[in-house]
């Protein structure tokens, strides 16, 4: 699994400007990269359980969702296209890891996602 978050995964930045159009190819090969992305950030997850949650937590939050899915999330206007993104992150994330948290806080790997959500 590490092996796939650090060698497989690539989301390429382009400006906003050239990726507003949703019929660019530069647009479209992002929006793959990125559903690609969400959908090894869900099997990561699945491995919660057996695989120790630290480690789980490390490679689904740390690197797939703070190094690569948030970038992109940041990039998308604000908008449904930006709500749905954000609604597949969550549906990704195991209820267990927020049963001990107490209201209004939050995993410390998911602080950054956490604000964006709040605006």
């Amino acid at each position: 699994m590490k092996k796939s978050v650090e060698e497989d995964v690539f989301i390429p930045l382009y400006p906003k400007s050239t990726v507003e159009d949703k019929s660019s190819l530069r647009s479209k090969f992002q929006e793959r990269r990125f559903w690609s992305a969400v959908k090894l950030l869900s099997n990561v997850v699945l491995w919660d359980g057996i695989v120790q949650e630290e480690k789980v937590r490390d490679l689904g939050l740390s690197k797939l969702l703070n190094r690569y899915l948030l970038l992109n999330i940041l990039n998308t206007p604000l908008g449904p296209d930006n709500i749905e993104k954000c609604n597949k992150v969550v549906a990704c994330l195991p209820e267990r890891w927020f049963q001990d948290l107490k209201g209004g806080s939050t995993l410390p790997e998911l602080l950054n996602f956490s604000q964006h959500l709040l605006q």
